[in-house]
């Protein structure tokens, strides 16, 4: 079977617009939280997210490309740039047939459907950029990092909601099992604080409305939390083949071991309580990558913040664990960076390869109160140096699909 490694990584998040910024600020407890700036927010109930700050999109593409591109679009590729250059590694006319690209996103440019819909009431038909859907498919994201880099192999676009990231890494994997390329580019982004998101999102109920204290409005598995903060960005891995990998020397950051997908047939935004389809997603992702529950060392948790889900997921590692999850720990990304919805996955994905290559698991932070519930190790607060060999990554999405990847420190042959 073919050994499947993470040879380079790519970010721009709510706290930090390249990869090593984002893993340190992670480590350091870092919240990208605040008011939202995107839209004026005043009357609306919820206020605050987790923004990209200070990105410019020029230092990846020309003006014109930027004018043309959606704003999660420029993140992927700049993400999928950075993640070129980490990995010491160019696409040419040679090998890029072989490189191929999966970039998952939960909503594309739809943002720019809702702004380009004001206009058409205001101004007309004629107003209209002829672009427009071009720009906002959600295959746009994945089909211009293609275009932009060279990448000619297969190139997908996967939307899977809150596991769409995740996801990505896993179909990317099975391309490279296949020998369908020998290097992707995966991942996965978003970028969606809009009115009509936040309005939907907020009558809902989902969001945190913890407007006067952001940093700490994202609380995962704490007793007193409310809701998610939505978040934006868009974080990118280049997978190898062991063969291709060797060949040209390449750093290695962590073996993928493997993933699985399961439905929960339950709702289309709760999770099952009982917990069950995520429960065999890990199961099954261990399983199919010859790991025994005894086999992991930390879990990055789906970890939303929300009342449902924290329960749902804590019961779920339990069930797929045994006795061993109380020996686990387990960390959520989202109380620094928020929910990225698409990309979610994606930055659990790429802070578990940092985690095995490093040896540092980061924190959850604003973990105040336990939750009875919620009685496992959840890294409180300060990050921990642990060594870990495995990592499960769980994404969970709305309309209850389930994504769990398999990673394993790199430690030679």
């Amino acid at each position: 079977m073919t050994r499947v490694f993470v040879t380079g990584l790519g970010g721009v998040t709510p706290i930090g617009n390249d990869a090593p910024t984002f893993w340190e600020n992670l480590k350091k407890g870092v919240s990208g939280a605040g008011t939202i700036t995107h839209f004026d927010a005043t009357d609306y109930p919820v206020r605050i997210a987790c923004e990209v700050k200070d990105f410019d999109a020029s230092q990846w593409m020309d003006r014109k490309m930027a004018k043309r591109t959606a704003r999660v679009t420029q993140f992927a590729l700049a993400a999928s740039r950075q993640a070129l250059k980490d990995a010491d590694f160019s696409i040419t006319e040679e090998n890029g047939p072989r490189v191929g690209v999966v970039v998952s996103t939960g909503g594309g440019g739809i943002g720019l459907l809702e702004e380009a819909t004001y206009t058409l009431i205001k101004r007309g038909p004629r107003s209209i950029n002829p672009l427009l859907l071009p720009i906002i498919m959600p295959n746009a994201v994945s089909c211009l990092v293609s275009i932009e880099t060279g990448a000619k192999g297969p190139v997908l676009t996967t939307t899977l909601a809150c596991a769409s990231g995740n996801y990505a890494i896993v179909e990317a994997y099975h391309m490279l099992q296949r020998g369908e390329a020998d290097v992707m580019l995966a991942g996965g982004g978003e970028s969606v604080t809009t009115q009509l998101a936040f309005a939907s999102l907020g009558r809902m109920g989902a969001l945190s409305k913890r407007n006067d204290d952001p940093l700490h409005a994202s609380r995962p598995f704490d007793l007193n939390r409310d809701g998610f903060v939505y978040g934006e960005g868009a974080l990118m891995t280049l997978l190898e083949t062991e063969e291709h990998a060797k060949a040209r020397g390449a750093k290695i950051y962590a073996e993928v071991l493997g993933g699985r997908l399961t439905g929960d047939a339950y709702h289309i935004t709760a999770p099952d309580p009982s917990g069950e389809g995520a429960t065999r997603a890990m199961t099954l992702a261990m399983e199919s990558s010859g790991l025994k529950p005894t086999d992991v060392d930390v879990v990055y948790a789906h970890g939303t913040s929300t009342p449902l889900n924290d329960v749902t997921e804590t019961g779920a590692i339990k069930q797929a664990f045994g006795d061993h999850a109380n020996k686990l720990a387990i960390t959520a990304t989202k109380s620094m960076v928020g929910h990225l919805m698409g990309g979610a996955g994606a930055v659990s994905a790429v802070a578990a390869v940092y985690s095995l290559y490093e040896g540092t698991i980061p924190p959850t932070i604003n973990y105040e109160t336990p939750d009875p519930e919620c009685d496992l190790d959840y890294v409180p607060n300060e990050a921990r140096t642990t060594n870990p060999k495995v990592a499960l990554v769980n994404a969970f999405g709305f309309g209850g699909q389930n994504v769990v990847l398999a990673l394993k420190r790199y430690e030679g042959d």
